[in-house]
């Protein structure tokens, strides 16, 4: 029977720093959102980011995909050639890989070989720390062994016979296995859906109270935990590599106007994103679809910016934010301008100037940028507030607590047993004030 270790797709756990090869396929005709080059130091760092060596990379070019084993024979001769050189443990190809392409490089290299997908899902593995983070990475590894269980069974026999309740004569072993991971993805399945709806009861809970909620959103390694911890004063992991964080973090924070919010920092995106790891970290990402403000984070220093900032827009167009970044509550983050040339950083300013309602140069590190990347936030929040101006008693400290606590109070002045007050609040702060106040819509001026 076959014993699935979900978590694990490489086993490399007792070789000290394995040294792999990672390769790029530039095949002929194909477009790119970013460089050749872009792509395979990408795929090297991803490689050291779960302690793999990668003596060796290239950029290989292909006219054509073969669909029995992805290269060529010429390729293929090159490669024993170089894995038998470099004393490799393990290649990586930056690409999809069919399950017969998968079985039939191992057979002829002798090597280990993982696609980009199963080099993903294996530092997801690594990193995941909460239950709901490990079943979600759980449950990405077992949608993707399924489609590969051919790979295990080549050289046993394909007829197994025999009674029992997990199948009668003649079934194979690769449907009972099939069975058996169908099995578990639906008992996580179950699992994360338990999650969802206490997700949901949380957002309940704190659309109540109520926090508004701000969402860290932006390609791995852009920073997005560094900011967290810089705004927060929190401990979340953040360093310089990919997927450093995988499981989601809140924090409350007080903006400049006194108004307390939720800042959320989710799970960095990458080009060509496992379509299993989106839908097993959908419970996690709709933290984002319920945000008050999302805060895109970008590299500000990488060359490839504009590329990563179309992956993740992607992404969150996927999951149902049509057009994000063309709506009031969408903020990008320019990170890492402490990286920057005085030219490159002149230029982020003058992106800034015509954009200001969206665009803040910051520096999580130094700390530039950050006062106004939280005045902007507070604007966005505050932008559909309503003002009005209301007289309570004096002695009425019960109200002027929640008063304090749920508006903005623009200004403030006390006549013998009265307070005037200028507030700025939202509509449904507004509407919980007139009940509070037994007074009629007209009562309250706008």
């Amino acid at each position: 029977m076959l014993k699935l270790q979900s978590k694990r797709l490489i086993e490399l756990n007792n070789i000290p720093q394995s040294r792999a090869g990672v390769i790029f396929p530039e095949i002929r005709g194909q477009r790119l959102s970013v460089s050749s080059e872009a792509r395979l130091s990408e795929a090297a760092g991803l490689a050291e980011a779960i302690n793999l060596q990668t003596p060796y990379q290239e950029i290989i070019n292909i006219r054509e995909v073969k669909p029995g084993n992805f290269f060529g024979q010429g390729i293929i001769a090159k490669l024993q050639q170089i894995i038998q050189d470099e004393k490799l443990d393990l290649l990586i190809i930056d690409a999809s890989l069919s399950p017969i392409q998968q079985r039939n490089l191992e057979k002829q290299l002798q090597i280990k070989v993982i696609d980009r997908t199963a080099l993903i899902l294996e530092i997801f593995g690594e990193r995941a720390q909460t239950k709901e983070g490990t079943l979600q990475v759980e449950l990405a590894h077992l949608t993707y062994q399924r489609s590969r269980l051919v790979r295990s069974w080549t050289h046993l026999e394909r007829q197994r016979g025999g009674a029992g309740f997990l199948g009668g004569p003649g079934e194979t072993q690769i449907e009972l296995d099939r069975r058996i991971i169908d099995d578990k993805i639906i008992r996580i399945k179950k699992d994360l859906e338990k999650v969802k709806k206490t997700r949901e009861l949380q957002r309940g809970a704190r659309s109540r109270i109520p926090y508004p909620v701000v969402a860290l959103v932006g390609y791995t390694n852009a920073g997005k935990s560094t900011l967290f911890n810089a705004l927060t004063q929190a401990g979340v992991l953040a360093e310089d590599m990919l997927f450093a964080t995988l499981d989601p973090s809140m924090k409350k924070l007080e903006l400049p106007s006194g108004k307390e919010v939720i800042l959320s920092d989710t799970v960095g995106f990458i080009s060509d994103l496992p379509h299993e790891l989106i839908m097993a970290f959908r419970a996690t990402l709709e933290e984002v679809l319920a945000a008050d403000v999302v805060v895109h984070v970008l590299d500000s220093s990488n060359p490839d910016r504009q590329s990563q900032r179309k992956d993740v827009l992607d992404v969150l167009h996927n999951l149902g934010l049509e057009n994000i970044e063309l709506q009031k509550n969408y903020i990008e983050a320019l990170n890492k301008t402490d990286l920057l040339t005085p030219s490159e950083r002149e230029t982020a300013g003058l992106l800034q100037e015509r954009n200001p309602e969206q665009i803040v140069p910051v520096s999580a590190l130094s700390g530039q940028g950050l006062e106004q990347l939280l005045a902007l936030i507070d604007k966005k929040l505050n932008a559909d507030n309503i003002e009005t101006e209301i007289k309570i008693s004096a002695a009425d400290g019960k109200l002027q607590a929640w008063i304090y606590a749920n508006a903005e109070v623009l200004e403030a002045e006390t006549k013998n047993d009265k307070t005037t007050l200028r507030l700025s609040l939202s509509e449904a702060n507004y509407n919980r004030l007139r009940h509070k106040l037994e007074l009629p819509l007209q009562s309250l001026g706008k």
